[in-house]
């Protein structure tokens, strides 16, 4: 049985181009989940259900569903452009922001949003992706993750501010907490990293 040495150039294009095809199936499922709903029937009261136990299942639920193909569209192309971008760090990295950003998400819309309510999308993982983005610098001290940051704040910092008014049909709680989901996974991911020299003063 022959064996082959991966090399420190060759595993980091694997672990990116599997980090990029896990955000491209999260997206094929939420199109599946639409049109199976479309087709079979309704679906969304899979989503968060505030203070109800069944409702937490919501949590894992809820990113792939969606209240139409108009809301799905409007979640899919931040969706995967913000992934991709976090998926440049790996496999193991876009999972773990997604994860926590789902969890910290869901969590805090369960516990803040009004009760007989139904919360559903993607937009609050998307808006987790984006304040990750921002604040992830804030712990890793990197030139290129300050850089992100700032495009990021400048193509969709005015979609997130409004995202975070109250409106009728919108689940801004999800929103916000996505957001501070986001914060927390960047805490997470690159607070223990002292190691690393502070950004060069210019």
């Amino acid at each position: 049985m022959a064996t082959a040495e991966l090399t420190p150039t060759t595993r980091p294009a694997d672990e990116r181009s599997a980090g990029l095809v896990l955000v491209v199936a999260m997206v094929a499922v939420m199109w599946a989940v639409e049109v199976v709903d479309l087709v079979a029937g309704d679906l969304d009261g899979a989503g968060i259900r505030p203070r109800d136990p069944e409702g937490l299942v919501g949590i894992a639920t809820a990113p792939f569903l969606h209240a139409g193909f108009a809301h799905l569209i409007g979640n899919t192309v931040p969706f995967l452009v913000l992934g991709a971008v976090i998926a440049l760090g790996g496999l193991v990295r876009v999972a773990a922001v997604t994860a926590i950003v789902a969890l910290v998400g869901g969590l805090g819309t369960w516990f803040v949003a009004p009760e007989n309510t139904v919360h559903i999308g993607a937009s609050g993982v998307v808006f987790g992706f984006a304040a990750y983005l921002m604040a992830r610098w804030v712990y890793s001290r990197r030139a290129l993750h300050l850089l992100t940051g700032v495009l990021v704040l400048a193509v969709y910092g005015t979609t997130l501010l409004f995202g975070l008014v109250p409106k009728p049909g919108v689940s801004w709680q999800g929103h916000l907490f996505g957001a501070v989901g986001g914060v927390v996974a960047a805490r997470v991911l690159h607070g223990r990293r002292d190691e690393r020299p502070a950004l060069p003063a210019t």
